[in-house]
């Protein structure tokens, strides 16, 4: 198995285990995960970066805001 292989499996592996976990801890968090990864993967394939990093980032950011969310709400 080659090294891009190995990353990419580890990225899925990661989001897949991200997205689970998230889907315990509230709706808002979520969704919020789900869009920011959606908005990340998007911003970073416009400006010519990694999408899968962006989406990652993207992830992050949108679970935190919902879990805010979520607290607040």
């Amino acid at each position: 198995m080659n090294r891009d292989m190995r990353n990419v499996r580890s990225m899925i592996f990661v989001v897949v285990l991200s997205l689970s976990t998230l889907m315990m801890a509230g709706c808002g968090t979520l969704v919020g995960a789900g869009v920011g990864a959606a908005g990340g993967a998007a911003g970073g394939a416009a400006t010519g970066h990694d999408p899968g990093k962006s989406a990652l980032i993207g992830a992050g950011i949108g679970a935190a805001g919902g879990a805010i969310y979520d607290i607040t709400r």
